[in-house]
């Protein structure tokens, strides 16, 4: 049904129809189980991949045997390396990949893609990880070798750099090699989009509908980019569905991040831990000189050491992390229903959602303390 169709159907008749399917959330709960039981697996053969890595020499003989092969340039090191270990881990934890990225949506109905179209996927995904690590590599071990009294600090700022870089270039660079973005052909839904983005003070370049649906039957809304790539993506799994107003409270959240800055205090916040991360890292680093026999800071051998480390931390910071997101993701909310005055327009689309994509309304409390970014459904509805 057009846009302009479903703007004309009285509110009532939409809302009553939109509740909370308990099949859905039945195997939303299954789904969400499995999810929980892979990622502790994930991290387990990641933990036992990288300490065994460590501690039965291979790291160092990898090194030597790089070294024997003439790669005596520690850029050149560095890079050999790097693609080996990343290239054998991506090898070995293929079949978690694939369970959790093509088995488990294809068996809850959530993906469209092919086994072909996926490989692909992950075979691009293989390539821009090297890309874009190699070079974040080479730049940490150069100042560890260049500054190894205060290459934490420097690490951290390059990180903060590399970071809002990428924020600019993902829409334009990245994201096309996965989604086709297709200007809006919605004179109506542009106009209203606008208004909102006028009104939060916030200057985008266009609005546009990405395929999500060559891949998925989850609905998404995105705002995309920084500065001046800034634009709003409407995955066509969900324009092609929702109403007008529905569409207005979830691009409405989208903007309320803008509002509140959310971005800028973001990248304080990942500075802090990239300044954590990063410190921590120094300290174990320097320990490990002695203790694993590394010839310095700079040792290509550390890279285990120093990939745990900030693993560690991360996933220590882990909660704190989703909180603070779910406090700022609340804020977008209460934002969207009073920027739309719609709240019934907003429960609707979430609903919506929940029964779309699968999400667990209603998850264990901590379940959502440990792991959720945003508040789950229920909660989210409830305060409106």
């Amino acid at each position: 049904m057009p846009q302009s169709e479903r703007e004309d159907m009285p509110a009532g008749l939409i809302s009553d129809a939109v509740i909370l399917d308990e099949g859905r959330q039945a195997a939303a709960r299954q789904l969400a189980r499995q999810h929980r039981r892979l990622m502790v697996l994930e991290m387990a053969l990641s933990a036992v991949l990288v300490i065994g890595f460590l501690l039965s020499g291979v790291s160092q003989w990898l090194k030597d045997a790089l070294l024997r092969a003439h790669l005596v340039a520690p850029g050149a090191l560095v890079a050999a390396y790097v693609a080996i270990a990343y290239l054998g881990y991506s090898l070995i934890t293929a079949p978690l990949s694939w369970w959790g990225g093509f088995i488990l949506p294809h068996r809850y109905g959530l993906s469209t893609q092919s086994a072909a179209g996926w490989v692909e996927d992950e075979m691009k995904s293989l390539v821009l990880g090297l890309l874009l690590g190699l070079p974040v590599a080479e730049v940490i071990y150069w100042l560890l070798r260049t500054y190894p009294a205060t290459w934490w600090l420097w690490a951290a700022v390059f990180l903060i750099f590399f970071a809002v870089l990428l924020g600019h270039l993902a829409p334009v660079l990245i994201t096309p090699l996965f989604y086709k973005l297709t200007p809006l052909n919605d004179s109506d839904l542009i106009e209203r989009i606008k208004r909102l983005a006028e009104q939060a003070h916030t200057r985008i370049v266009g609005v546009y509908t990405i395929n999500l649906s060559a891949r998925t039957t989850a609905g998404n809304a995105m705002v995309m980019g920084l500065g001046s790539s800034k634009r709003i993506a409407l995955g066509d799994t969900l324009y092609a569905d929702y109403s007008p107003q529905e569409i207005e409270t979830i691009i409405a959240h989208e903007l309320g991040h803008q509002v509140h800055h959310d971005l800028e205090l973001g990248i304080i916040v990942q500075s802090l831990l990239f300044l954590g991360g990063m410190y921590l890292a120094h300290l174990f680093l320097r320990a490990g000189i002695g203790y694993f026999g590394f010839s310095g800071l700079g040792d290509v051998a550390g890279m285990p050491l120093l990939v745990l480390v900030v693993g560690l931390f991360s996933l220590i910071t882990m909660p704190l992390i989703n909180g603070y997101s779910r406090w700022r993701e609340s804020l977008a909310d209460r934002y969207a229903v009073q920027t739309t005055r719609n709240p019934l327009a907003f429960a609707r689309a979430m609903i919506r959602l929940a029964n779309q994509n699968l999400s667990e309304a209603d998850p264990p409390r901590w379940v959502v303390w440990l792991l959720y970014s945003h508040p789950p459904v229920k909660e989210r509805v409830k305060v409106l």
